[in-house]
């Protein structure tokens, strides 16, 4: 079966995990985007500055991305995953009052078999305190030397986003395309708690 490309320099949109691919993506290939979106700005992750410490607002924020670094944290989200990711919801977006339906619809998604392993890697890499794959490790090269965004990106902030408490704005300088910062009144979860306004993000970043 002949093999057909779809996507034409797409545009890349995404927020938090999603936001981190769809930066890496803009940085690495960017011949291969039209245009960025994400929550919250320049987010490809600086392992090695993430290897020390950050004031007690920011530290306090991320406090189970602490707990995941220990097998106490494997085996609270291995026991208490729905109860657990349903507590960050609620202190990423303190105004969001999501109804049960709308926590259920993506809860299932945690009962993965591989969930549990996927979420601590990623935090314990993110940390600096796990390996990443030996197959990646030129691309790890090249995103340490924090490559700037070459394709023209609009940057959203949640005004009540807790894990970015100071926003994102003075990331400006990691974008050398069109760019547009943008502060939406929503937390952590904009994409579903503004949808329309990210939405306009995705739609709007050609014509910058």
């Amino acid at each position: 079966m002949e093999r057909v490309n779809a996507l034409d320099r797409p545009i890349v949109a995404g927020y938090d995990w999603g936001g981190l691919a769809s930066c890496v993506a803009a940085a690495l290939w960017p011949g291969r985007v039209a245009g960025l979106v994400s929550l919250a700005g320049y987010d490809i992750i600086d392992i090695e500055r993430q290897r020390h410490g950050y004031d007690p607002v920011a530290e306090h924020a991320v406090w189970y991305q602490h707990l995941f670094q220990t097998e106490r944290g494997r085996e609270s989200l291995a026991a208490h995953r729905r109860d657990l990711c349903r507590m960050l919801w609620r202190q990423w977006s303190p105004r969001w009052a999501f109804d049960s339906a709308t926590f259920d619809r993506t809860a299932p998604s945690f009962d993965n078999p591989d969930f549990v392993d996927v979420v601590i890697h990623a935090y314990r890499h993110a940390l600096g305190q796990a390996a990443g794959d030996p197959a990646y490790d030129d691309l790890e090269v090249r995103l340490a030397a924090r490559p700037k965004i070459t394709v023209p990106a609009v940057t959203l902030d949640g005004a009540t986003d807790t894990l970015k408490p100071n926003g994102t704005a003075d990331h400006a300088p990691m974008f050398r395309a069109a760019h547009q910062h943008r502060l939406i009144d929503a937390g952590h979860n904009l994409p579903q708690e503004a949808p329309a306004a990210f939405a306009d993000a995705v739609l709007t970043v050609h014509h910058l």
